[in-house]
């Protein structure tokens, strides 16, 4: 067993030092990851474990893996290739160390505490105006998913009405910085990229819902509406990059006995 193999249960095991703190544990997942790269437990070109076994084998969630495999990703050592999994492109140096930019899930976290308590704000304070623009706002979401929009500028837009609907500056300027951290981040714009090769895009319902959610003028309705159209949002970017490359792995074995069905009827 290897140095950095053996070194992989303390990212667990070594927990109570740092708390619960899901951010800083990414990071120990990543340098631990690195470190393993280093001993020449991967070659280039190797493909790496999936992230659902290397969460069981490190024993952490699922977000906690696909952050330190972003994080890898950015440096360039790792490359992910849709229907065939993880690859080594390059193998670390001894100055290699992740940068740990703000990462999706952690953007995502920050998302679901601020938001949420903006519209729980936002359904005391919201017009009929501003709901019915908040109507055509879902409705150019709409628009944008089928001509496939990769700017998701709408949903911003979205976002940014309901935050200034809870008529706070403070409230508005924080949704704003962290959407401005969304584009900012390279972890998380290589995850949105990855999202949108995989046809992940704004889900209109749940946005339907949030309107109707402030149109009721409930804080706690649209605090919920809110707080679960975001914890959808992590559910999609966990596991839909996983479907499209389990369907493109099972096309292209179909797509293989059909060509070798073929063949054996010649």
């Amino acid at each position: 067993m290897s140095k950095s193999a053996q070194k992989l249960p303390l990212v667990h095991s070594e927990l109570g030092a740092f708390g619960t703190d899901e951010s800083r544990l990414y990071k120990r997942v990543a340098s631990a990851l690195i470190e393993e790269l280093q001993s020449g437990r991967f070659a280039i070109g190797d493909k790496m474990p999936a992230e659902r076994d290397l969460a069981v084998r490190m024993q952490v969630s699922r977000p906690v893996v696909r952050e330190a495999m972003l994080a890898l990703e950015v440096l360039g050592l790792i490359e992910v290739r849709l229907g065939a999994g993880t690859f080594v492109v390059r193998l670390p140096g001894e100055s290699d160390e992740p940068r740990f930019n703000v990462s999706p899930f952690e953007l995502l976290e920050a998302r679901l505490v601020f938001e949420g308590e903006a519209a729980a704000l936002a359904a005391v304070h919201i017009t009929d105006e501003e709901i019915a623009g908040l109507e055509q706002l879902v409705a150019a979401i709409q628009e944008q998913n089928a001509d496939q929009i990769a700017e998701e500028n709408a949903d911003m837009a979205f976002h940014m009405a309901i935050a200034r609907a809870t008529r706070n500056a403070a409230v508005e300027k924080t949704v704003e910085d962290l959407w401005l951290q969304r584009w900012s981040s390279p972890e998380c714009n290589l995850l949105l990229e990855q999202a949108r090769t995989a046809n992940v895009l704004p889900v209109v319902d749940e946005h339907t819902a949030i309107v109707e959610a402030l149109r009721s003028r409930k804080p706690q309705v649209a605090r919920m509406a809110m707080r679960a159209h975001l914890d959808a949002v992590i559910k999609h970017l966990l596991f839909a990059v996983e479907k499209k490359a389990l369907a493109e792995a099972r096309r292209s074995v179909d797509s293989q006995r059909q060509r070798f069905g073929s063949v054996a009827r010649i």
